[in-house]
């Protein structure tokens, strides 16, 4: 049997296919797998309770490290990297709020609500940051190109041009 191709403008497109969109749900799952496996450990392998210093710190890099994903990716684009960082955030703050289900003195450390704004921020400042940092090169980049002017060629091309 054959299969019948749908017209072109009937395709139905996923979400998946942005790549903003795609970032985002990647890496709030690499934040929830991550944030999953640092509570596991604190709370259920008790032969690293000494190492507890040493095990916070690296899971706190790691998820700087993971932060700086998106802002790598869409330094270019500071609405597209707010974007990917505020989904992944999403995803981790659902799954935070699921895991206070099992480990119950959690929301008393953190609630969901001030993990989410702790990562909207975070990516907030960023993006305003790279926003002006480009505005900053754009500027620069067009006074440059007005005081440098036009080139001696193109106005002698233009000389020959006009009319006498």
């Amino acid at each position: 049997m054959v299969a019948r191709s749908q017209p072109r403008g009937t395709r139905r497109s996923s979400p998946l296919r942005n790549p903003v969109v795609r970032t985002g749900v990647l890496l709030g799952a690499c934040f929830t797998c991550l944030f999953w496996a640092w509570l596991w450990i604190a709370n259920r392998v008790p032969e690293y309770e000494s190492l507890a210093q040493i095990r916070n710190v690296s899971a706190g890099v790691l998820l700087v490290l993971l932060m700086g994903i998106p802002v790598l990716r869409f330094r270019r684009h500071p609405a597209k990297m707010f974007l990917a960082g505020l989904t992944a955030w999403t995803l981790l703050s659902i799954a935070y709020t699921a895991m206070q289900l099992n480990f119950s003195l959690l929301r008393s450390r953190m609630g969901s609500l001030q993990l989410f704004m702790l990562g909207a921020v975070c990516y907030g400042f960023v993006a305003v940051f790279f926003w002006v940092f480009l505005l900053c090169v754009e500027t620069r980049q067009r006074h440059i190109a007005q005081a440098l002017g036009p080139s001696p060629a193109s106005s002698r091309a233009r000389a020959r041009r006009l009319p006498d």
